[in-house]
Parts: structure tokens; C-alpha cells; sequence
């Protein structure tokens, strides 16, 4: 009977929680086991839905790593295959594309992403990236295609959708179909 007693004891010890505050791992500050709970990282926005400074800070400090990082180890060379412009930043395609490669390069390096992070930064995210935005027929085709003659363009986009409103359709009328005699818009 004693060593049955032992026993409840012993499991009704192990069954309670160790107080949290004499956790051995609230030094490494894990939520739920001691620690204060770990600041939730801020929001990543689209560098093209920033205004003012927020956008110039950003732009700022992706210019930085465009140039000291992504162009000496990626900058491929320039040519009509694959073309460069110098003002890149006046681009707001090649901004919003590069923005995202950075933000997603900051993801993978991160040592959470594993050791396979930087792999998969370049597999899905850099090898796509650079090819769309030097591709010969995208947004930088109308700029410099040799670094002996530098050029900057920035291409006109398509014209502004026209809206057409939803009529209900009256007799035998298909949706969108115009009137003899009214003007098309």
C-alpha cells in the first residue's frame, strides 16, 4: 500500500506543470514557457503603396543593397538580351519587382529559413525576378542595352480601361449591345 501511495504521489507530481517563472527556458524567451513573448515582426508592404519619406527611406536603403550586393554578384553583363538602366528607380515596375526580391532575400537568409533558405531564395525568387525584369522585351528594353551607350525610357503603358455599365437587357437585347444610332463610347 505504501509503494502504491509512492507511485499516485510521484504521478501527481509529474502531472503538474513546473511554475513558469522558474522555467529553464525563460532565458531564450519561448512564449508560453517562461519568456516574454517574442515581438511580432512588422507588416512587409509593397514598396509602392508607401508615400513620402516611408517611400524614400525604403527606396533608399533597396538602392543600397541593388548596388553593393545584387549587381556586383548578379549584375550579369549588360546587353540587348538582357539590359540594365542606370535609373532604375524611375521604373516603378522594376521598384515593385526588386522591393520583392529584397524582401524575400531578407526572408531566406534569415536563420529560421534553414539552410536550404538561401537555395530557395535563388531557385524561386531571384532566377524569375531578373529574367522578368531584363528580359529584352520588358521594362527596361527601351534602356541602356550597352554600357557604352548609356540610355534611360521610360515606356507608355496601355491607356486607362473603359468601364461599360451593366444595363439589364430589355426585349431580346444581349448585355453591352448598342442601340441603332447611339454613338459608341
Amino acid at each position: 500500500m505504501e509503494q502504491s501511495a509512492q507511485q499516485a504521489q510521484q504521478l501527481d507530481h509529474l502531472a503538474t506543470a513546473p511554475p513558469l517563472s522558474r522555467s529553464t527556458f525563460a532565458a531564450f524567451g519561448a512564449p508560453g514557457l517562461g519568456g516574454p513573448a517574442p515581438a511580432a515582426p512588422p507588416d512587409p508592404r509593397p514598396i509602392l503603396e508607401l508615400e513620402g519619406e516611408e517611400y524614400e527611406d525604403e527606396l533608399d536603403s533597396l538602392g543600397d543593397w541593388v548596388d553593393d550586393f545584387l549587381l556586383p554578384v548578379y549584375g550579369t553583363e549588360v546587353t540587348t538580351a538582357s539590359p540594365w538602366c542606370l535609373r532604375w528607380q524611375e521604373h516603378d515596375d522594376v521598384v515593385a519587382w526588386l522591393h520583392a526580391l529584397w524582401l524575400a532575400y531578407q526572408q531566406h537568409k534569415d536563420p529560421e529559413a534553414g539552410l536550404s533558405g538561401m537555395f530557395v531564395w535563388h531557385r524561386d525568387f531571384l532566377t524569375h525576378a531578373i529574367a522578368a525584369i531584363r528580359a529584352p522585351g520588358g521594362p527596361l528594353s527601351a534602356c541602356m542595352t550597352s554600357p557604352e551607350r548609356p540610355a534611360h525610357r521610360i515606356l507608355p503603358g496601355p491607356p486607362s480601361s473603359t468601364r461599360i455599365g451593366k444595363a439589364k437587357p430589355q426585349n431580346n437585347e444581349t448585355p453591352g449591345e448598342l442601340e441603332p444610332g447611339e454613338p459608341a463610347s
